[in-house]
Parts: C-alpha cells; sequence; structure tokens
C-alpha cells in the first residue's frame, strides 16, 4: 500500500488499477445482458455530480438520512462511546460522518474509504482541517474487497465501521452479505456497524407512504443530474480506457423492478451501434439496454437486520433510527 503526503492529510493508496477497470468493463460488455460496474461511477466528475444528486427535491434519500442522524447522533454516539476508530465505507463529502463525529467521545481515528482518490483527498483534508486533532487517515480503495486498514496513530477502544447512504442496496443480497461478514470479521470482538438502508414500501405508520413513483422521480430525476451521472461511466471509458464511444446516442432510464424489490438504472443504445476499445468491439442494437446499477429497497420481503445477524454482529443489540415517514432507516449493530 502507497501512502502519499497530500496537504494535511497522509493519502494510503490502494486505487484500483487501469487494468480492472478495463478487465471488469469488458467482461460486462461481452454479456449476453450487458452491465457496467457502478462502483466505477465515482471518478471526480462522476463524485461531483452525485453530490448534485444528493441535492435534489426529488432524491428524498439524502435528506432523509441527514435528518435521522442530526437527530439521533447523540444517541449513536452514547451507544458507541469513547475513543472508537470510525471506517467510513463510500465517504464522498463526509456531510453524514462530520456530525456523527462532532458528537463522538474523544474519537482516536477516522479511515474514509472511497474509490475516487481526488474527492476522497479533498473531503479528508477538510475533515482534517475542522477537526485538526482528529487523526485522519484516507484510504483510496475498492471497499467491496479484502482491505488492510492503515495501522493506529492512537490506540483505541472499538472499531465501528460506517456505511451511510444506503450504498449496501447497490449489492446485490449475496454480495451484500459477504461484504456484511466482511466488516463484521473487520471489526471484530466488541465492533459495531452503522448502516444506512432505503426501505419500500414505508415500515410503521406513515404520514405518506412511499409509492413506485417518488422511487422513479428520485432516480430520473426532471433536471437530467442522474442522466448525466449514468453518461458520465461512458465519458470516462473514452477518457480512461480510450474507448471509442457516441455518448450522443444513449439515453439514461430508470426502472422500478418491483417483484425484486429494486430500482436499475440503465444506458439505453438510441440506435444500432459499435463501441470499440482497443480491438475489442462490441456491437448494440437500437433499445438495446446496458444495466449499470442495481438499488435494493429493504423491507418486509428481505429484512437488513437479519442479513447483519447472520453476518455476525448480536440479535439482541440492533437500533433502529427512522424518520417520522418511515422511508429510510439507520441502523446500528454490534458485536
Amino acid at each position: 500500500m502507497k501512502i502519499v503526503e497530500c496537504g494535511p492529510v497522509q493519502l494510503f493508496d490502494r486505487e484500483p488499477a487501469t487494468e480492472s477497470f478495463l478487465d471488469q468493463v469488458l467482461h460486462g460488455l461481452a454479456k449476453p445482458e450487458k452491465t457496467l460496474p457502478s462502483k466505477f461511477f465515482y471518478d471526480a466528475r462522476g463524485s461531483e455530480l452525485y453530490e448534485q444528486i444528493t441535492k435534489l427535491p426529488e432524491y428524498y434519500l439524502t435528506r432523509t438520512e441527514l435528518q435521522i442522524v442530526r437527530e439521533h447522533a447523540h444517541s449513536m454516539a452514547e451507544v458507541l462511546g469513547p475513543r472508537l476508530r470510525l471506517v467510513e465505507f463510500g465517504s464522498g463529502s463526509s456531510e453524514k460522518t462530520r456530525i456523527l463525529l462532532e458528537n463522538l467521545c474523544d474519537p482516536a481515528g477516522y479511515v474514509p474509504i472511497d474509490i475516487s482518490r481526488e474527492y476522497l483527498v479533498a473531503s479528508a483534508a477538510r475533515i482534517q482541517t475542522e477537526m485538526p486533532h482528529l487523526v485522519v487517515q484516507p484510504l483510496c480503495a475498492d471497499f467491496t474487497q479484502p482491505l488492510e486498514l492503515p495501522p493506529e496513530i492512537a490506540p483505541s477502544r472499538r472499531t465501528v465501521a460506517y456505511f451511510p447512504g444506503s450504498t449496501i442496496g447497490n449489492l446485490e443480497h449475496d454480495a451484500a452479505q459477504v461484504f456484511l461478514r466482511m466488516v463484521a470479521e473487520m471489526v471484530g470482538e466488541g465492533g459495531a456497524l452503522v448502516l444506512g438502508a432505503d426501505v419500500f414500501p414505508s415500515l410503521g405508520t406513515s404520514s405518506k407512504p412511499k409509492t413506485a413513483e417518488d422511487l422513479l422521480l428520485a432516480y430520473d430525476d426532471p433536471g437530467g443530474v442522474t442522466a448525466e451521472f449514468n453518461l458520465n461511466l461512458l465519458r470516462r471509458m473514452g477518457r480512461e480506457l480510450g474507448a471509442e464511444i457516441d455518448v450522443r446516442a444513449f439515453h439514461h432510464e430508470a426502472v422500478f423492478n418491483r417483484a425484486a424489490g429494486r430500482m436499475e438504472s440503465y444506458l439505453v443504445s438510441d440506435e444500432d451501434q459499435q463501441v470499440s476499445i482497443g480491438r475489442n468491439v462490441f456491437g448494440l442494437r437500437a433499445g438495446e439496454r446496458i444495466l449499470t446499477e442495481y438499488s435494493y429497497k429493504y423491507g418486509e420481503a428481505v429484512s437488513i437486520t437479519e442479513m447483519a445477524q447472520t453476518a455476525g454482529f448480536l440479535s439482541g443489540s440492533t437500533r433502529r433510527y427512522t424518520d417520522a415517514a418511515g422511508w429510510f432507516a439507520v441502523y446500528l449493530f454490534e458485536r
């Protein structure tokens, strides 16, 4: 693992190689039903677009989770206790994390993990500047793969993983179960996990039940920011892989798959065309779709609590925090 001095922080760099991006793109486009890996959305431009999405009025997820964290951060901190090391998966701008950190008692360290190197360094540097007494150790890595954390500077009492934003929904259920097991092993006995998850249908008493239309607006906003976010994956392939792609010949499509309990995002070819990457040529028919992302919604059919318990978290320790309408939930699991 390479260590790079980046202003006020040291970056621990395990950024996925270009070859990994290339291999996964080639593998996905060679399938009968084409796919592209959603984890590669987040180059610098993709991260900027995602932050714009989180501020859209249609995108209820971020503001609802933010409201929950603001309301319950103090009680979460009381449960988690002092001198913990907070490890965040997919840190992004770390806005929600900042609120949690401000409520923690004497945290021993903060390890934000993200695949977007530039964005990670910028957000980690901001937190380090705002909290000069906190040990901030950004780690650029693919958090769906086994991780080696940076060495501790100050000894901690426990390790707490933080996985906000309903990013768990981007993993198919088998992969999510594997990920939760990896997290349980990483935090170890006495560790904990704070996890954000989107829910559908709304659980409990809801003043405004969530509908399929609410989901469709959240994943296909009228202003086209989500579409640009999806199309940016093609632009990144052009920049980094030398792919020959006419981005103008694609459009974004969001679909709610009720039977599977998930939103699905696609890039749809508007015409018969070819995409070339080096010597590899892929033909697409007009109307053919490339799957770029799943966004699973947890509820009665699939329980995130049962998955966490299967992964090794204690069955009697779960705490669940939600908004008044029951549109989103933040869970606290302990080992």
